[in-house]
């Protein structure tokens, strides 16, 4: 509220002396919104009480037993499941809001719950014996079904990690995970096509109309996927860099088309420093191709000069953002 406007009218004898009163006295005791301290402390509860629970179990293994723990843990989850599907409302394409201010963390909780009841069953007794792929095929299954009945962004964010997880087990021989290759041609294809996927599904959710509010979550996990993907090839067949880096620049380019439709300077952020990076490792490979001085000379007067580019570049294109 603007106080110098109300001291002026009332300085023309346009409001009464009570008036101005009442304004600074509104003004002085303005309630402020508590709404993301409180979000962020329920989150934070819920991340505690499930790092809790697993403390609890690491430390009381001996005398708790694992059939108890894992019937608790089902029952935590069940509940969860339980209380949100008798409060949540109708069921819609379009974005729905939770019924009251806990609902979010008890889906969350359940989520998780069951995530750990699926890993520890495995863990424990090997309930799907080497067919690890169920092992994040069902939560991968269970959170995305949670997700859109839900309606919960974070529980989709879960859903498309355990797609990532689920997808890089059931395509990648058991031998390179347990050699930590994953430099593997094998594991960038599968990042390349997943990513790919992944925006797509971003793209034909907003123009369907499904879900639509879920498209950028679609889009994010996507284009970092893609262009860790396409840098890995670009360092993993440096005989091939040039093409990757050229792949690397329509990748670039879409998300640019992106970032200026969606008005997302983040977007535009994330694409520039993906982008410098592949740009820096091509440009370095030859500069350096002789090894000699003059190839070290030029690479650190190239950092100098484009890292001030850089932030220019990032400062123009946020104004041009801005003025969209």
């Amino acid at each position: 509220m603007d106080i110098i406007l109300f001291e002026a009218l009332h300085t023309r004898g346009l409001i009464s002396d009570a008036a101005l009163e009442r304004v600074k006295t509104t003004t002085k005791n303005k309630l402020f919104s508590l709404h993301w301290e409180l979000r962020t402390l329920l989150y934070l509860g819920v991340l505690l009480l499930s790092g809790g629970l697993g403390i609890l179990v690491y430390k009381n293994i001996d005398t708790i037993g694992h059939t108890f723990i894992l019937l608790f843990i089902a029952l935590i989850s069940a509940g969860g499941f339980f209380y949100c599907l008798k409060t949540k409302l109708p069921f819609s394409m379009g974005r729905v809001a939770p019924p009251n201010a806990f609902f979010d963390y008890v889906l969350l909780l359940a989520c998780l719950s069951f995530v750990t009841f699926i890993g520890y069953l495995q863990f424990q007794y090997g309930f799907f014996g080497n067919r690890y792929g169920l092992v994040t095929f069902i939560p991968m299954l269970v959170l995305f079904i949670a997700a859109y009945y839900f309606d919960h962004i974070g529980i989709l964010s879960l859903a498309i990690t355990s797609l990532c997880a689920w997808a890089g087990i059931t395509v990648t021989p058991t031998h390179i995970l347990k050699d930590n290759d994953f430099e593997s041609t094998t594991i960038i294809v599968t990042g390349l096509v997943l990513g790919t996927g992944l925006v797509a599904t971003g793209v034909m959710t907003r123009l369907r109309n499904i879900k639509a509010h879920f498209g950028f979550t679609y889009t994010n996990f996507g284009m970092h996927l893609l262009f860790i993907s396409v840098l890995a090839g670009m360092f993993t067949f440096g005989i091939l860099y040039l093409l990757w880096f050229l792949l690397l620049a329509g990748v670039a380019f879409y998300f640019y088309k992106e970032a200026i439709r969606e008005k997302s300077f983040y977007i535009l952020v994330v694409l520039t420093l993906y982008g410098y990076i592949g740009l820096t490792y091509a440009i370095i490979r030859v500069l350096t191709w002789n090894s000699d001085m003059g190839g070290i000379y030029l690479t650190f007067l190239y950092f100098i000069g484009t890292a001030v580019g850089l932030v220019l570049f990032l400062i123009r294109m946020n104004k041009k953002i801005k003025t969209l």
